[in-house]
């Protein structure tokens, strides 16, 4: 075998290794260890991830937007003052709360809620 095929060889031994320990990572694969996130309760406004406090058809009320958006594959987000979180879970109880006032216990990681439990706030519903 000369020197110029065994090169080849090595390094081809070399790149396939590489490809197959980076397939395995973690990081790629979508299977590492994140942390499950910090628990919260958090009061805000339903909405969706696309239009948060300014919803786009004027036409329409901020829950029947966000009803739509919802339907369009949007995801349902919680405005808080203005911040905006994205809502992962519960997706049936926070179409029925669009657009009003609630309260969500979750676990937070970044601006995601997993969502434990939503309830609505009594009281004066947010100005339209």
């Amino acid at each position: 075998m000369n020197m110029k095929t065994m090169f080849l060889k090595l390094a081809a031994t070399a790149l396939i290794a590489g490809v197959f320990a980076v397939g395995l990572s973690p990081r790629v694969s979508g299977q590492q260890n994140q942390p499950s996130g910090t628990q919260k309760t958090l009061t805000g406004v339903i909405s969706d991830s696309m239009c948060a406090s300014t919803h786009m058809l004027k036409y329409m009320s901020p829950a029947e937007c966000t009803r739509m958006c919802a339907q369009q594959g949007q995801k349902h987000a919680l405005v808080v003052g203005k911040k905006v979180y994205v809502l992962d879970g519960h997706e049936e109880e926070l179409n029925k709360l669009a657009g009003q006032r609630v309260v969500v216990k979750g676990s937070v990681s970044g601006t995601t809620v997993s969502v434990a439990s939503v309830t609505p706030v009594k009281g004066p519903s947010p100005a339209k």
